[in-house]
């Protein structure tokens, strides 16, 4: 089955064929770096790392770029709150957003260019525009003409008519119509500035991506990602001013992932609901992040609530839990048994269709589910281990370390994981480890004392401070309830 892509501009699921056979142009529009990034702009970075993956598994080779925007209002107005220099306060977040990024065990990408890097190629392209009367300078400012452009509004579906009739746009002399938008921006005094023919100024926020794919790929590519808030105007201005430029159809497949929202709120700082990575990474795992992210399809709107991280927890405490199992009776040089390898091998084929449609991620963790729930009715803890029971959990850990590559999940030893995950949840629930270990060792006590009254006492006594306790032949175990 080959892979189908929901291309937000003409509205429908198209089938992938890449501009060059067997090759991939991508590019997603990364953070303006001024301050901590929230969770919310993290949301295209763990998906379109997916969307590298499953091409590259899918046997393509793929040059993934996501930029750095280091030039900006927000750069130059939080420079000036701080009394710092706005390149250095950009360079400071950008090595916060790395420590980020590394946390979430993501792959790197292999470009992440700069707009600071980037000044000749914009300069050189917004000249193009003027050379071709598709743009005009005014008062040191170059603005892009849309009247000039046949074709704007076709990302987004707005017609330019009806944008210029309701537009909330202050009056501004230096445009010819209120829709213009800036592509240099004359500098203001104190202003970081370059040279330009215009005059010292800075570049306008859409013409830097333009710029930047241009030099690295070239006119043209194949995927463009990014937020369903940039369609407009930041990606139906890029198509202006790419095209403008070139004459050339410039993004073959725009894909857009949807927002996050809190409690049916939209995450703002006027609500203050905004939560940085940082923050949320102090109180929790990096795989809950993910698996918040990649179990809705990236087109939904995505909950991100404490009901949502409740939901995280108990999905990847049954997947790694499964893994611990398994962890028990893998023996080295034992092969995967050929039954449970048939029903991975269907469930792969289940993913695989998931996948193809358009990044179907939530079918692709019901799939997965439904290989843990065969897992842990043929394996039990305590079973004595022989080569069958071994053979399961060698297909089984299989199974879920190749999915878990694509997904950038799972890649935890499963053991320190759930410890980790239960001492997480001690923390939130104000319950300390040695706590715990003492009562179930109490327990232990008891009950090869056969005093089963007061061993029921204190499971009960678990169970109210939230924890689940399992009796097997080779002992108790405990853990957080999920």
């Amino acid at each position: 089955m080959s892979l189908k892509i929901y291309n937000s501009q003409s509205k429908q699921l198209e089938e992938f064929v890449p501009l060059t056979p067997g090759q991939v142009k991508m590019y997603v529009c990364g953070p303006t770096v001024y301050n901590f990034l929230h969770v919310g702009n993290f949301r295209g970075v763990v998906f379109f790392n997916l969307v590298r993956n499953w091409l590259e598994s899918s046997g393509y080779k793929v040059d993934y770029a996501l930029n750095f925007t280091d030039v900006d209002d927000k750069i130059i107005n939080r420079a000036h709150e701080l009394g710092m220099d706005p390149h250095a306060l950009s360079e400071k977040y950008i090595v916060e957003y790395k420590k980020d990024f590394a946390s979430l065990g993501l792959r790197p990408h292999d470009h992440n260019p700069k707009v600071t890097e980037h000044m000749d190629g914009i300069v050189d392209m917004v000249k193009a525009l003027v050379d071709k009367n598709i743009a005009y300078e005014t008062q040191g400012d170059v603005m892009y003409s849309i009247a000039a452009f046949d074709g704007y509004g076709k990302l987004s579906g707005r017609n330019p008519e009806e944008l210029q009739a309701g537009a909330r746009v202050d009056i501004d002399e230096k445009k010819r119509n209120p829709m213009d938008f800036a592509l240099w921006k004359a500098a203001k005094p104190g202003e970081v500035s370059w040279p330009s023919p215009w005059g010292p100024g800075r570049p306008g926020w859409h013409i830097e991506c333009s710029a930047m794919i241009q030099k690295i790929f070239g006119d043209q590519i194949d995927i463009h990602g990014g937020g369903m808030d940039l369609i407009f105007p930041h990606h139906e201005n890029e198509i202006a001013q790419s095209e403008g430029c070139t004459g050339k159809h410039f993004v073959k497949y725009w894909m857009h992932n949807n927002m996050l929202n809190f409690g049916g709120q939209k995450m703002s700082k006027s609500l203050g609901n905004v939560v940085t990575m940082r923050e949320f990474l102090e109180t929790n795992n990096a795989e809950i992040y993910k698996w918040m992210v990649l179990s809705v399809h990236y087109r939904t709107m995505s909950d991100f609530s404490d009901a949502a991280v409740e939901r995280a927890v108990s999905g990847l405490a049954r997947i790694y839990s499964a893994l611990s199992l398994a962890d028990d009776y893998v023996a080295e040089g034992v092969p995967p048994d050929a039954g449970f390898e048939k029903i991975t091998q269907e469930a792969w084929k289940k993913i695989e269709a998931a996948l193809n449609d358009d990044f179907g991620t939530p079918e692709a963790f019901a799939s997965l589910f439904e290989v843990v729930r065969q897992f842990n009715s043929q394996v039990r803890r305590g079973m004595k281990s022989n080569p069958a029971v071994q053979g399961k959990a060698v297909a089984f850990k299989n199974f879920v370390s190749k999915l878990g590559r694509l997904l950038s999940l799972f890649q935890e030893p499963a053991g320190s994981f759930l410890v980790k995950l239960d001492d997480m949840l001690l923390t939130k629930m104000n319950v300390k480890r040695a706590e715990v270990d003492a009562l179930v060792a109490e327990r232990t006590q008891v009950r090869e004392a056969k005093d089963f009254a007061k061993s029921d006492e204190l499971r009960a006594k678990l169970t109210g401070m939230g924890i689940s306790v399992s009796d097997t032949p080779t002992g108790s175990f405990w853990e957080v309830t999920k």
